[in-house]
């Protein structure tokens, strides 16, 4: 069956019953796909998400009409096991001497790397904003051109090739650049102040679970649709970039260089010590580890899928 077809009767934009804003039409770039295979989780005897409903009360109370299988909300699900290694202790060390909340992180997940003008740009908006910034920086993998197969960026073996030597300099006192990250570590400091993700759904996880607040910055796929949700519909992230224009399963949104105004800008709105978004997201924190206890939401989803299970497979 073509998915294209579950597209003909859509309009400008998209009434989807588990967010209370319309998406825009721009998704639609690769909805077909994601609509094709979400219609087929009908045929479900039950959907385990990994969220919880007090993140995303209204799409649970959205598919509990009755048309929907069961859906069991047990999430949080993360891996909180530590990851450092002798490389990222002095890391850890740079870290516990900063001021609480004061440090900038910016991650961009297994796949997250930028073309040469983005960093240029980049680097000019972290020197402009005067914040004090963990810049996980990875370089793309060469490419095997008989597939599209994604492939895992690696460290570079010298910033200094691809960073201007001045930046480097200049920021040595307030900024640390490096390769791949220990991301749970980082994220559970307490002087890290904000999150520049890529809004994959675990690192969205992570991130409001150690109460740290986000500015959006989509690559790829589903992302986009996270960073909309993050933003639009629960206010628990600035915008640095969110477009909607990324194919699902596509290549580099090549042609989109986010500039250095829109960068610094998400990172001033992201650092500011008491806006309503990082009390939010705290509060939003403590809720994500009591609804895994005894009692909390998740634990109780968790039970009924277990007697669910027990039940119908003797």
């Amino acid at each position: 069956m073509d998915p294209t077809e579950f597209m003909d009767d859509l309009i400008a934009e998209f009434v989807v019953p588990t967010f209370i804003e319309s998406v825009p039409e721009t998704f639609k770039d690769w909805a077909s796909l994601l609509f094709y295979h979400t219609r087929r989780t009908r045929e479900a005897k039950g959907i385990l998400v990994n969220s919880f409903t007090e993140l995303e009360t209204h799409a649970f109370y959205s598919l509990s009409d009755g048309k929907t299988p069961p859906v069991y909300p047990v999430g949080p699900i993360l891996n909180l096991s530590s990851a450092r290694t002798d490389k990222f202790a002095d890391i850890i060390k740079w870290l516990n001497d900063q001021p609480r909340s004061s440090v900038v992180f910016l991650g961009f997940g297994s796949m997250g790397r930028f073309r040469e003008e983005q960093l240029k740009e980049t680097v000019t908006a972290l020197e402009q904003s005067s914040v004090t910034f963990l810049w996980s920086l990875r370089q793309s993998a060469p490419k095997d051109k008989n597939t599209v197969k994604y492939v895992s960026p690696r460290d570079y073996s010298y910033l200094r090739h691809v960073l201007p030597a001045e930046f480097l300099d200049r920021t040595a006192e307030r900024g640390k650049v490096i390769g791949w990250t220990p991301q749970v570590d980082v994220l559970a400091h307490p002087k890290i102040g904000g999150f520049v993700s890529h809004c994959g759904w675990n690192s969205t996880l992570e991130s409001i679970g150690f109460g740290v607040p986000m500015a959006t910055w989509p690559l790829h796929a589903e992302q986009h649709l996270n960073a909309f949700e993050l933003v639009k519909e629960l206010g628990l992230a600035v915008e640095i970039k969110l477009d909607y224009k990324s194919e699902f399963y596509g290549e580099d949104n090549d042609d989109t260089v986010v500039s250095a105004k829109e960068i610094e800008s998400g990172i001033r709105r992201l650092m500011e010590p008491d806006n309503e978004m990082r009390k939010k997201v705290k509060e939003l924190s403590e809720k994500s580890k009591a609804t895994i206890l005894k009692g909390g939401s998740t634990d109780s989803f968790m039970s009924c899928f277990i007697n669910y299970m027990i039940d119908n497979h003797p």
